[in-house]
């Protein structure tokens, strides 16, 4: 489960207050923990035989890559509400605390950790997901509480929990208890399979109170029915207060109440594996807000890390060891 690459008026154009502005204070992402398994093929795929390819087992998952590049992007109190299976909770845990997240997982002895084989070429660094939900599709909202949202400054949400019961009932009652408490809240729109099979008018009624969509291009277009990502961001910003669209190689630009307000180009880099660039984005572009940032200062934050994170293979500023390979953490 991935998702690809001040007051007054301001760059924003949002008269009397910026419509994605978070306070300082702490970001609690909802969503999920995966275990990846990314298979760099060295040509095309062989059907009905054998093709050649490096594999690698990684800890990933779209919300939890985005805490990850929020707490390697400079913000200090970064939290992740999950589940996993007793299969591999240990080695994410430890995963999480070693990238400076504070992991609120919830262990389920029912089912396993999700898993995604991803199937990256590598001559383009594009990938396919080939995706088992396991733990993550059983978040429900007795995992949820409001004292999560103590000294938190914003409220992030993986779209995946919107794809099924009972985590899309969590992900709604996190967003009701936010907005209650007066923190705001951003949506990553997660994957165009999943929203046709839901529905975009479904999907876009579930996304409503949104303060901050951040899609792909993909993603966007799919939402809006329109190819360029520009005209996308412009009207999917007149239905949430601000739109972050990332274009890939060719960067992002941000949309606020029907008007473009920032481009940025993402830094020339050699992609290895693009899984995760736009969790990174995200992960970049919530804690240069969280710290003060405008809005295009913001967005060149988030392509910074996104750029990062293609030149790594996984969707982590860092991977450890495989679940099987993996010590357990120190009581204590």
């Amino acid at each position: 489960m991935h998702s690809d690459g001040g007051g007054g008026s301001g760059t924003d154009g949002s008269p009397g207050g910026d419509p994605g502005g978070l306070r300082g204070g702490g970001l609690l992402v909802v969503g999920d923990v995966v275990t990846d398994v990314v298979a760099r093929h060295r040509g095309p795929l062989a059907p009905a035989t054998d093709t050649p390819a490096d594999i690698r087992t990684v800890p990933g998952g779209a919300g939890a890559n985005a805490a990850c590049w929020a707490a390697r992007s400079g913000c200090a109190d970064v939290r992740l509400l999950a589940r996993v299976g007793q299969d591999s909770a240990a080695w994410h845990d430890l995963s999480l605390r070693r990238s400076g997240v504070r992991p609120l997982l919830i262990t389920d002895a029912d089912a396993p950790t999700a898993t995604v084989i991803s199937l990256v070429d590598t001559a383009t660094a594009e990938r396919t997901f080939l995706t088992d939900s396991g733990a993550v599709h059983r978040m429900s909202p007795a995992d949820w509480s409001p004292d999560l949202l103590d000294g938190v400054a914003h409220l992030h949400l993986s779209g995946y929990l919107l794809f099924a019961d009972p985590c899309r009932q969590l992900a709604l009652t996190a967003r009701e208890s936010a907005r209650s408490a007066g923190i705001t809240v951003s949506l990553d729109p997660a994957s165009t399979g999943f929203i046709g099979a839901l529905g975009i008018e479904e999907f876009l009624a579930l996304a409503e109170g949104i303060d901050v969509l951040l899609p792909n291009a993909a993603e966007a277009a799919f939402l809006t029915g329109l190819p360029e990502p520009a005209d996308a961001a412009v009207k999917l910003s007149r239905r949430f207060p601000m739109v972050t669209v990332t274009l890939g190689a060719a960067g992002a630009l941000v949309a606020v109440g029907g008007e473009v307000v920032a481009r940025t180009a993402a830094p020339e880099v050699r992609a290895l594996d693009s899984t995760g660039a736009g969790d990174a984005f995200t992960g970049g572009f919530l804690a240069a807000r969280l710290r003060g940032a405008a809005t295009a200062e913001a967005a060149e934050a988030g392509c910074r890390a996104g750029a990062c994170a293609v030149g790594v293979v996984g969707g982590r500023p860092g991977a450890g060891r495989p679940p099987h390979a993996s010590p357990r953490p120190q009581a204590g």
